[in-house]
């Protein structure tokens, strides 16, 4: 039990891939679901033949560019066969990355976080860059940093600018933790053609949970003006359970109110049901809350996100991946990374066991979940992304 899910009564949802410790070879696509896992080929095989195309080939990709009649489907039926359906338990589930990343984008979503690190990085600069509150400002990753939860995170090596002013090279010294939601896209879109916000649903299958571990002074040394590179291309982890986008209408909610008012495209101002979220995370290091980042405060939804995304005539690709960027709130215990938490490490944390943290040491652990309004009440898991520092080999 936690504070996001107080009555230990969330129930667990999402698609994924995972081996058991049997057959290591095999990847199997999986349901997690209350006292396990459900292996959807071989029920797939045994009670709906038709859909063994998309759940028994050991990865998602099929699923994702199938599209959303399919997509409602596989749910309708799933959700029906957690009636009676045989369990993995989870001791014996080796989740692994349950589709191919086709490209990664990195937004900037929460106001609260751009405002804290502006006056961190930037001291008596405005507190946004002037596009923030006219565009979701985002930036493209490299897919192939995409690491399932659990996997080791090396403790990064680049340059880096001393307080002294003296620049050299070697392991960062200030690795800090990103807590994000990510939005796993499944239908394509065509080249030349902006996605609208309202079709969402028709692209987007679902939703993960995201770590985009950053090295701060790599970061802070190199960004300008291009943006991030090194000190964020190392390591981005991913929980293994994607939750279909259809399982979160209950999450849904008003997003913060917005001004100026945005373009047309970008504009949700009175839509009826717009794409706030209203995911309560928790943020724990090596096994104590830290932080508490609610998503519904973010800035530009992932409707928003989407449509900018596209509006120049970018392509999707089934397997493409964006995130929101650290989800951050107004108060201090809702901060999600530690640049925030301890300001720029000037303030560090202390821990239960009597050690403090202005940034992460080798050995820490840092393990993100979630909770939402599940449809019919109660709370859905959306399940946890977890890794380990390890050191530096250089």
């Amino acid at each position: 039990m936690s504070d996001r899910d107080p009555g230990g009564q969330a129930r667990p949802a999402g698609f994924g891939v995972f081996r058991t410790p049997e057959d290591p070879r095999v990847r199997r696509v999986g349901w997690r679901t209350t006292g396990g896992v459900i292996d959807l080929g071989a029920l797939a095989a045994a009670r709906a033949p038709s859909l063994a195309s998309y759940l028994g080939v050991g990865r998602l990709d099929p699923l994702l560019a199938a599209g959303r009649p399919v997509w409602d489907q596989v749910l309708d039926a799933v959700l029906t066969w957690e009636d009676d359906a045989d369990r993995v338990p989870l001791e014996r589930v080796d989740p692994v990355l349950g589709f191919t990343v086709a490209d990664y984008v990195d937004f900037y979503a929460s106001e609260h976080h751009a405002a804290r690190v502006s006056g961190l990085f930037r001291p008596g600069a405005p507190p946004l860059p002037e596009a923030w509150k006219h565009l979701p400002i985002g930036y493209h990753g490299r897919a192939g940093s995409i690491v399932v939860s659990d996997t080791p995170v090396v403790r990064p090596r680049g340059q880096r600018r001393d307080p002294e002013g003296e620049i050299g090279v070697g392991p960062t010294r200030r690795l800090d933790l990103e807590a994000e939601v990510g939005f796993v896209v499944g239908v394509p879109s065509p080249p030349g053609h902006a996605v609208p916000m309202a079709a969402l649903p028709d692209h987007v299958f679902g939703v993960c949970l995201v770590n985009d571990w950053s090295a701060r002074d790599i970061q802070a040394w190199e960004y300008v003006p291009l943006g991030p590179f090194l000190g964020k291309s190392f390591a981005t982890s991913v929980s293994p359970w994607i939750v279909p986008l259809a399982l979160l209408d209950a999450a849904r909610v008003a997003p913060p109110p917005r001004d100026p008012r945005p373009h047309s495209y970008l504009d949700d101002t009175g839509d009826e049901q717009q794409w706030g979220l209203d995911l309560r995370m928790e943020v724990r290091l090596n096994g104590q809350v830290i932080s508490r980042p609610p998503a519904a405060t973010l800035y530009w939804t992932a409707a928003q996100q989407l449509a900018h995304l596209t509006v120049n005539g970018a392509a999707l690709r089934a397997g493409d991946l964006y995130a929101s960027g650290t989800v951050s709130g107004p108060d201090e215990s809702e901060r999600g990374c530690l640049l925030e938490l301890t300001d720029n490490g000037a303030r560090p944390i202390e821990l239960a066991d009597g050690t403090t943290r202005g940034f992460l040491e080798d050995g820490d652990e840092v393990v993100i979940g979630a909770t939402a309004p599940a449809p019919g009440g109660g709370l859905l898991d959306l399940g946890e992304v977890r890794g380990r520092v390890t050191p530096s080999p250089g």
